[in-house]
């Protein structure tokens, strides 16, 4: 992507982050984002593990979910879920460390699909989630000519 694309998007996910208490409080971290992209890592933690021993379907679909919405918030446009269905693959354990890599399939004016796969440190596939986006909203921070925040 072009250098202004990663600063608006930069820019977007910063502002988004400042107030993101679910994610904050999950340790996630936004580790990469641009245009249509992003990728957000978790690792599993013991309140994260259900009956069975492995990491809870819910948990899964927070991190997906997120990385999803810092993928699709990334043009400076208000944007939420419409829908979103996940696929559980593989199951995470206790202390895997989760990466979710979300990409644009399309983006209309008002609405948009996105992908998101969720793996683990050894690259395996632990799920799949696709999300429908719906933009609301104006900008969500205020950009120069740079692509600068301001107040």
């Amino acid at each position: 992507m072009s250098a202004d694309s990663l600063a608006v998007a930069t820019a977007a996910a910063e502002a988004m982050w400042k107030n993101d208490r679910a994610c904050q409080a999950l340790a996630m971290e936004l580790v990469a984002v641009d245009l249509g992209v992003a990728e957000m890592t978790m690792t599993v933690q013991a309140q994260m593990v259900n009956g069975h021993g492995i990491c809870h379907g819910g948990y899964l679909f927070t991190l997906a979910d997120s990385a999803f919405a810092y993928a699709c918030n990334s043009r400076n446009l208000v944007t939420v879920a419409a829908g979103a269905r996940i696929d559980f693959l593989q199951p995470a354990k206790l202390n895997d460390r989760l990466l979710a890599r979300a990409s644009v399939v399309h983006q209309g004016k008002r609405t948009g699909i996105y992908d998101v796969v969720v793996t683990n440190e050894e690259g395996v596939c632990i799920a799949q989630f696709r999300g429908n986006s719906a933009t609301i909203g104006d900008e969500i921070v205020r950009l120069d000519s740079t692509g600068i925040a301001h107040d």
